[in-house]
């Protein structure tokens, strides 16, 4: 399993997704850990099994076992924290917003990858999630580590692209293809 793989699943009608994958993985703006957690993560986010197994596999050699299991706990704690932090930016009661979340987020402090890869993957799954809140908040500390605004960008271009892979590869499937 690997990119050819993946690309191997994807339709005709969706070229542009196949090279834009190819494209991607090889990307030079980001490390290469920075890179495949990325796609780890999204994939994750996303969960799509093929995409998954593809995806993993392909970012094998350039993840350390620590990393790898960073990108999937940032896909985990970003599955719920962008659900929460998502209801609290569009309620309009904002007394939701002062009350403590309650919820367990020990990963932060030690996600076992660098702050920044973390951060990177976070705001990669928050796109994915449509969190805006959360992609305003892993912005402001990428920014302030001086990650800059075209990695930035080629973090959201992996997302968008594994998610739009995931969404043809789930639809091929509904549709017995």
């Amino acid at each position: 399993m690997s990119i050819d793989a993946l690309r191997d699943l994807i339709p005709a009608y969706a070229k542009d997704l196949s090279l834009n994958l190819s494209s991607l993985a090889s990307e030079t703006v980001l490390t290469d850990q920075q890179k495949w957690g990325t796609f780890v993560a999204t994939a994750y986010a996303v969960g799509v099994p093929e995409v998954v197994q593809n995806l993993e596999a392909a970012a094998s050699a350039s993840l350390t076992p620590e990393a790898l299991n960073a990108a999937k706990a940032a896909a985990a704690i970003m599955g719920m924290n962008n659900v929460y932090y998502r209801a609290l930016h569009l309620m309009h009661n904002q007394e939701y917003a002062t009350l403590p979340a309650k919820l367990r987020m020990n990963i932060l402090a030690n996600p076992g990858a660098p702050k920044v890869d973390f951060e990177l993957w976070s705001l990669a799954v928050s796109a994915v999630n449509g969190c805006g809140l959360c992609l305003d908040s892993h912005e402001k500390v990428l920014r302030a580590h001086d990650v800059t605004n075209v990695q930035v960008q080629a973090a959201l271009r992996i997302a968008a692209t594994v998610n739009a892979i995931s969404a043809v590869i789930r639809g091929e499937k509904a549709a017995g293809a």
